[in-house]
């Protein structure tokens, strides 16, 4: 992707393990904006979305003159834990949801580089962490994008203020893409829904978030607050889920939420028995693999408190909202079985078989159950790149 006088790329931090975080620049622009890939390890897609838009620019910087800004692009905040999920990306034009499993990795929450320490929490910001902030406070954008990719789903937008004309924008792209929206998500429970596909931050900001599982942690999506920065989260799914589009009122909530989480803790239970019925705990776990033995133990441990966020705070909503919770009942024990299974396949490779049934018969149930649909990785990256580009087309008006 040569284009002298275009592109310039420079390292801006490292990781833990000492690999390079690189940041491609794009145009000379007065303003700023931000792109952000690659925070979750099993979300790869935000990386090759940045790349895509970062070709396009290249081809075309005339996009760039007329906005007045300079584009950076930080293809990948988290390259540790991409190095751990290699494989993990579907290979089209027919992926299996069981062999992407086969190779997943998700850090637990305090190694995800986007978390910042709550306030009074006695750790340290990541590296990864401490890079991005430093570069939000030296480029002070006006837009930050962070790109993420859910295995199996509905797209979705969260919004850190308000923008005109946004939210429609990114709901008529998700249709022309044939990615279904989700109604209602559950992530960011503190965040007010704008139905359907999109949250917005509560008026008051805030200097950190709750996730379902009732951590909470600074967030380097709330950090460029102070900047006027608008942060703007896109997910694309990588399997779509009709069912939760579904705008429809739920008939009995209380019901459905009684169900999703007894599907939940059902299968963490069979997961802690297949598991008491091997070698997994006298065996110590190989260092290179502990990173993906703590995750999977961590939402191990966390289910019951999941379980217990929907049950008090889940009060109504709509079908497709508790076809979400449904996905997630499911996606939960699906990544501890998948991980899980990584770090015993050479310890305990009778425990390591059983955790692959496991992970093959719950990938066919949800192939079942919510009749799954392969999103090409082309209106994956679609979604992104349109969504950047309507919303970097409102917050920097020509002329302006």
């Amino acid at each position: 992707m040569a284009a002298p006088g275009v592109l310039r790329l420079r390292a801006v931090g490292e990781s833990r393990a000492g690999r390079p975080l690189w940041l491609l620049s794009a145009g000379r622009g007065d303003r700023q904006i931000l792109t952000v890939g690659g925070a979750h390890a099993n979300e790869p897609v935000g990386g090759a979305s940045a790349l895509r838009l970062a070709r396009l620019l290249a081809r075309t910087p005339r996009v760039l003159e007329r906005l007045g800004c300079t584009w950076h692009f930080l293809f990948c905040l988290d390259p540790d834990g991409a190095h751990l999920a290699q494989g993990w990306t579907p290979r089209e034009p027919e992926p299996s949801l069981e062999e992407c499993h086969r190779h997943f990795y998700r850090p637990a929450f305090a190694r995800q580089p986007e978390s910042l320490p709550a306030p009074g929490e006695e750790r340290e910001p990541l590296p990864e962490s401490a890079a991005l902030v430093r570069l939000l406070d030296e480029l002070r954008p006006v837009a930050q994008f962070t790109l993420h990719g859910i295995e199996f789903g509905g797209a979705f937008a969260m919004l850190t203020r308000e923008v005109a004309g946004a939210a429609r924008a990114f709901r008529e792209t998700a249709a022309r893409l044939r990615v279904p929206l989700d109604d209602h998500p559950c992530d960011g429970p503190d965040w007010h829904p704008d139905p359907p596909g999109v949250l917005l931050l509560p008026g008051h900001g805030g200097g950190s978030e709750r996730d379902p599982s009732g951590f909470v942690a600074g967030s380097t999506w709330l950090h460029p607050l102070r900047h006027g920065t608008l942060t703007a989260l896109v997910e694309a799914p990588a399997w779509a889920v009709p069912a939760v589009s579904d705008a429809r009122p739920a008939p009995d909530p209380e019901r459905e939420v009684a169900r999703v989480g007894e599907l939940l803790l059902a299968r963490t239970r069979e997961l802690e028995a297949v598991l008491s019925d091997g070698r997994a705990a006298a065996v110590p776990v190989a260092e290179d693999l502990t990173p993906l033995h703590d995750a999977a133990r961590e939402l191990l441990d966390v289910a019951p408190s999941i379980v217990d966020t929907w049950t008090t705070e889940e009060r109504g909503g709509s079908r497709g909202h508790f076809a979400t919770l449904g996905t997630a009942a499911r996606r939960i024990p699906l990544r501890i079985a998948a991980m899980t299974r990584r770090t015993l396949a050479r310890t305990d490779p009778r425990t390591a078989e059983a955790l692959g049934d496991l992970v093959r018969e719950w990938c066919q149930e949800l192939a079942k159950t919510y009749e799954l649909r392969w999103v090409p990785v082309s209106a994956q990256t679609g979604l992104h790149v349109r969504t950047m580009i309507d919303i970097a087309r409102r917050v920097c008006p020509e002329g302006g």
